[in-house]
């Protein structure tokens, strides 16, 4: 590829392809220097550094994961909302690894607040108007779902749950049941 063709954006979205392919903490610069066919101190004109490109692909998969959810949740409510946004979460976690590594990097406060991390959290909240959750139980709500959500793709991508005869997409399924429950019965 010429040079002439190397952008931040180019650079996110084959840094996001590679850490699908080989895992996020094997994408270097080096790397996709190699893809794009130039020299590594190319690509320096575009980023600063290594963390800057993890920060650029946690924002492009932050997007899309976005995207992804708010197209499932349209013109839902309750827990047909809560199922469609947890199963976009898991079927992105499966279907983009490395995006979704990506999507976990730190990133500072004014980044979430102006970007899509932010989203997450307002469509979050949007499941929880259904279930009339005052805060700060809102809050508390929002962090029971994504630590739920995160936990179980991550046991799954780790194969946690490969060894019991028991398919991990029925505990999915009564994971959302329960979630359910919980949300419509949250203690005061």
């Amino acid at each position: 590829m010429a040079r002439a063709g190397v952008t931040v954006e180019r650079l996110a979205e084959a840094a996001a392809d590679l850490a699908d392919e080989v895992g996020l903490e094997n994408v270097t610069v080096s790397e996709l220097a190699r893809r794009f066919g130039v020299k590594d101190a190319s690509l320096y004109s575009h980023i600063r550094n290594a963390h800057e490109l993890r920060v650029r692909v946690a924002l492009l998969a932050l997007a899309e994961l976005a995207d992804r959810a708010a197209a499932a949740l349209a013109g839902r409510a309750g827990k047909d909302a809560l199922a469609a946004f947890a199963n976009a979460y898991r079927d992105y976690a499966r279907e983009h690894p490395g995006r979704y590594a990506a999507a976990q990097v730190e990133l500072d406060p004014e980044t979430v607040r102006a970007g899509a991390a932010g989203r997450h959290a307002e469509m979050m909240r949007a499941i929880l108007r259904g279930y009339a959750l005052p805060e700060p139980a809102q809050t508390d709500a929002v962090r029971l779902l994504g630590s739920t959500f995160h936990g179980f793709v991550g046991l799954e991508r780790s194969g946690g749950f490969s060894h019991h005869p028991r398919s991990a997409d029925a505990s999915w399924a009564r994971i959302l049941d329960t979630l359910d429950v919980a949300l419509r019965t949250w203690p005061s």
